[in-house]
């Protein structure tokens, strides 16, 4: 399928697309809604089928990379679903006595798909412990689809998922072969997650970096600890709007933080497997978050 940019679709087909991955609407009446943009022979399934994600277009690291080792391990969570199983990367271009610090990747609603084994690639090649972490193992894993994987997110018990992504980044952080500096980075429900994540650990954990995640209550934020490098996409009115009380919350707390709206720039920017994906703002906060990771983890 040719590869399309967000400036190619009207900003209200790319809100109502947002609305349905996010749940607010299913595929029945994203279809009815999109009728509308179905012009010149082009019908509301294609338009459907042109905004879901291309896994062939995300792979920037291959699965075997002679630079990292890859393998799925499972995590105990006896405070949530009993196990959480992920995917570990470990650098192999370091020397064997030395550890490593660590990042935990934290996927979207939709479970552990390519597009964040890949991303968790991308920071074993960069020199970093990685775990992703697949909130869905209770129900069976990621089902290989996306759309399956957003019904399955919504049958988690959302208390349990979020103690077994704090049981997974304890693991990953008392790792023999890690350093003990924990990072953490995730992209939408997992932004949020590592807004969580960062309210949960305190001190335990070194680097936050949520895009375009929900923000955490004013009272949660007094116990953050990490430095937060906070990045939005400038067309994300949804998220954002839990910004200016955010940003508060921190100065009040005398926590540590940048934060950067990509203008333009849709939610789910980051990711790029769908239409969304903004090159430009992507590449750039890519390059911020190793740099934030490299000054926090590595230093």
């Amino acid at each position: 399928m040719e590869r399309k940019t967000a400036d190619q679709y009207p900003q209200e087909l790319l809100n109502l697309f947002d609305v349905y991955v996010h749940g607010g609407m299913d595929r029945r009446a994203f279809l009815e809604a999109a009728q509308k943009f179905a012009t010149g022979g082009l019908t509301a399934m294609a338009i459907w089928e042109s905004l879901k994600p291309n896994y062939a277009w995300a792979q920037q690291v291959p699965k075997d990379d002679k630079r990292i080792k890859t393998e799925t391990v499972t995590v105990p969570s006896p405070a949530g679903n009993t196990n959480i199983k992920g995917y570990l990367v470990t650098p192999l271009n370091h020397p064997r006595e030395s550890k490593l610090p660590a990042v935990i990747v934290i996927h979207e609603n939709r479970g552990l798909n390519p597009y964040i084994e890949d991303v968790a690639r991308r920071l074993g090649t960069e020199g970093y412990l990685t775990f992703a972490p697949d909130g869905l193992t209770s129900v069976g894993g990621y089902p290989g689809d996306d759309e399956k994987g957003g019904t399955l997110f919504k049958t988690v018990d959302r208390d349990k998922m979020s103690a077994d992504f704090i049981a997974a980044a304890k693991w990953l952080k008392i790792r023999p072969d890690a350093s003990g500096k924990l990072g953490a980075v995730g992209f939408c429900f997992g932004g949020g997650i590592v807004n969580m994540l960062a309210v949960k650990l305190g001190s335990d954990l070194n680097a936050a970096v949520p895009f375009y995640g929900r923000q955490p209550t004013a009272e949660d934020v007094a116990k953050i600890k990490a430095p937060l490098l906070i990045q939005y996409g400038g067309l994300d009115t949804q998220v954002n709007a839990g910004w200016p009380a955010f940003e508060i919350a921190l100065k009040a707390n005398h926590v540590k933080y940048e934060e950067f709206i990509y203008e333009n720039a849709n939610h789910g920017f980051h990711n790029d497997t769908t239409p969304r994906y903004d090159a430009t703002s992507a590449k750039l906060a890519w390059k911020r978050t190793l740099d934030f990771f490299a000054k926090n983890l590595k230093s």
